[in-house]
């Protein structure tokens, strides 16, 4: 005999530990299953759109850490190269290379805490949290080296990187990369075949590929439905066209495929970080750039693979010092969009699982 139940809300967040920051999900559950789902953010609003229009250009690059804080080298990519774009500033060879190292050694970083916190979320309570994040640690221990800071780095300017490496960097860097395969492998005999993994994650939150492209996703979530698109190489930026890498893709979309695709993802940034290291020039690190750089009238939009999708940061110059307009493209807001479709049917210990592979930092969403 069938039991009849009346739907009922679930407010989960703003400060519930699954949701990964300041949001909220207002779910609506027949017993325990989940009809519908409501996303809420606005919590940590700290307009940094609005703020970016009343500072000089080089300033607004502090802004851009505070987006996504677990992928700061990255979001100063993005700002740099839309800002380098409008003023027709060139970049010098050793910066280039530079910029690649950071951004590679924070997509590893990110994918790491990704990956980590989703298994944490799964209930595998913190052991492999504290397996990934030990890695990350000694990539924050070169970006400290570099920057002097351990999240908002701040390193990134209009033209090229703050300074130069210090001499103590590179064999840290080599240090790491020799040691890191072998992490990596650690992972895959800890987690690939286990089978509680397995249990909750194959076959649940399937986003099909038809529906990840309607909801414009990028970024692993985009790759894990099949669907072969990386802005480093479908609309290369910077020197990545100088680099060969792969970039794997998964079948079915599940939580499960998310998963692996970052844990491939991550192997393929060791590759290209191999290679710019091989290739890393001597030379200058930074152009030739005014203190207030003032673009020609005109806008531009530059846009990158950051380690949850594309970040594309789209600029408007009135010839002052400041831009006239600033508007982010950031991937968590745009991957959330398809939550919604992928959780609808499943139980409520299963909406924990299926939001944390999607991956999202509330800084970003909230700008």
């Amino acid at each position: 005999m069938a039991v009849r139940t009346e739907p009922f809300v679930l407010n989960m967040g703003p400060v519930h530990p699954s949701t990964h920051g300041v949001f909220r999900m207002r779910a609506t559950l027949d017993g325990e299953v989940v009809v519908d789902i409501e996303p809420v953010f606005g919590y940590l609003h700290r307009g940094i759109e609005k703020l970016a229009e009343q500072r000089t250009y080089a300033g607004v690059i502090p802004l851009t850490d505070r987006l996504d804080y677990i992928s700061s080298m990255s979001n100063n990519l993005a700002y740099c190269l839309a800002a380098e774009k409008l003023a027709g500033i060139k970049v010098p060879e050793r910066a280039e290379y530079i910029r690649i190292i950071m951004s590679e050694l924070q997509r590893v970083a990110a994918l790491l805490i990704a990956v980590g916190a989703f298994l944490n979320d799964c209930g595998a309570y913190f052991t492999p949290f504290l397996y990934m994040f030990r890695e990350r640690e000694r990539i924050v221990d070169l970006f400290e080296m570099a920057s002097g800071q351990r999240l908002t780095y701040n390193y990134m300017r209009v033209g090229g990187v703050s300074q130069d490496l210090p001499e103590e960097f590179m064999p840290a860097l080599r240090k790491f990369m020799d040691m890191m395969p072998r992490f990596m492998d650690e992972y895959d005999q800890l987690l690939m075949q286990n089978e509680i993994l397995l249990a909750r994650t194959k076959g649940v939150g399937i986003l099909s590929k038809e529906q990840a492209i309607n909801c414009s996703t990028s970024g692993p979530v985009l790759r894990a439905s099949g669907v072969k698109w990386d802005i480093r190489q479908a609309d290369p930026y910077s020197i990545y066209d100088r680099f060969d890498f792969d970039i794997p893709t998964q079948t079915t979309g599940d939580c499960y495929d998310r998963y692996r695709q970052r844990v491939e993802e991550t192997r393929q940034s060791l590759r290209i970080i191999r290679q710019a290291m091989e290739q890393l020039p001597s030379g200058p690190v930074r152009a030739e750039v005014p203190h207030l750089v003032r673009p020609p009238v005109g806008e531009a939009y530059a846009h990158i693979e950051a380690p949850k999708g594309e970040l594309g940061f789209y600029l408007v110059s009135d010839n002052s010092i400041a831009p006239y307009r600033c508007h982010i493209r950031p991937p968590s807001l745009i991957n959330l969009t398809a939550l919604r479709d992928i959780v609808r049917g499943w139980k409520i210990a299963d909406l924990i699982i299926i939001f944390g592979s999607i991956d999202i930092t509330v800084g970003e969403i909230d700008r």
